[in-house]
C-alpha cells in the first residue's frame, strides 16, 4: 500500500500522538527560526499541521503532497510528486520537511529540487526519524523482565524497512548521517544547524538518538 491507502490510519495516529505537537513541530520551528512574512513551502505537507504552527507565527506557508486527501485538508497546497514539484525557480524564502525525507526513495533528487525552488540565501530545515533509527532492524526491544535494550541495525548499509502502517505498511529508507549531509553539500546547501534529539517517550532509550533536525542555507 502507498500513502494515498493510508489516510485514515495517519489521520488517526497523529490526532491520538500528543508528540507531533509537542515534540515534532516545535523542533520544526527551533532550526527553522521562521521570519514573519516569508514565505516557505512545506515538502509532504500532510494534512497541514505544520504548515497551521507557522501561519501563526506570522510566517506564509504553502505546500505539496502525493496525497490528494492530505493536500485538500492542508489549504494552500497541490498535489504533486515532491522530486518534480509544479513551481519555478527561486519561488520560495525556505522550504522545510518534517518525517518525509524517509520516505522518498532518492534522497539526492530532494535536495536538487527543494534547492532549485529555494531562493538563492533561503533556507531549507529538515525534521526526520535519526538515521540511527532507521538502519535496518534497528529497534528497540524488551527482555523478559520488562527492560527496553536496543538493538543495533546496519547503520552503514542502504537500504529500507517496511514499517505496519494500519492494514499496509510505510516504506522507510535508510541513509548514514555522512550520505545525507553529503548529498545536501553537493547539492548547493551549506549546513547552518543540526539537532539531535533522544526518545522522547521511552526513557531507556534517553541515550539513543530518536530525532534528527538539520537547517541549510541555499548558496
Amino acid at each position: 500500500m502507498s500513502w494515498p491507502d493510508l489516510t485514515d490510519w495517519w489521520l488517526s495516529e497523529v490526532a491520538t500522538d500528543r508528540a507531533y505537537d509537542e515534540v515534532v513541530s516545535p523542533l520544526l520551528i527551533e532550526v527553522l527560526a521562521p521570519a514573519e512574512g516569508r514565505r516557505y513551502l512545506d515538502i509532504g505537507c500532510g494534512e497541514g499541521r505544520v504548515m497551521r504552527a507557522l501561519t501563526d507565527l506570522g510566517a506564509k506557508a504553502e505546500g505539496v503532497d502525493i496525497n490528494h486527501d492530505f493536500a485538500a485538508r492542508a489549504g494552500t497546497a497541490v498535489v504533486a510528486d515532491v522530486l518534480a514539484m509544479p513551481f519555478r525557480d527561486s519561488s520560495y524564502d525556505g522550504a522545510y520537511s518534517v518525517l518525509a525525507l524517509e520516505h522518498v526513495a532518492d534522497h539526492r533528487a530532494f535536495f536538487t529540487e527543494s534547492a532549485r525552488v529555494t531562493r538563492t540565501g533561503g533556507v531549507l530545515a529538515v525534521v526526520i526519524n535519526h538515521p540511527v533509527w532507521t538502519a535496518p532492524e534497528s529497534t528497540p526491544v524488551s527482555d523478559s523482565d520488562g527492560e527496553v535494550l536496543w538493538r543495533p541495525g546496519a547503520y552503514f548499509s542502504i537500504g529500507s524497512s517496511q514499517i505496519p502502517a494500519g492494514d499496509g505498511t510505510v516504506t522507510f529508507h535508510h541513509r548514514s548521517m555522512g550520505d545525507l549531509l553529503n548529498a545536501a553539500a553537493d547539492t548547493g546547501w551549506a549546513l547552518e544547524q543540526m539537532i539531535e534529539r533522544p526518545h522522547h517517550e521511552l526513557g531507556d532509550q534517553a541515550g539513543i538518538p530518536r530525532l534528527l533536525a538539520c537547517r541549510w542555507r541555499r548558496e
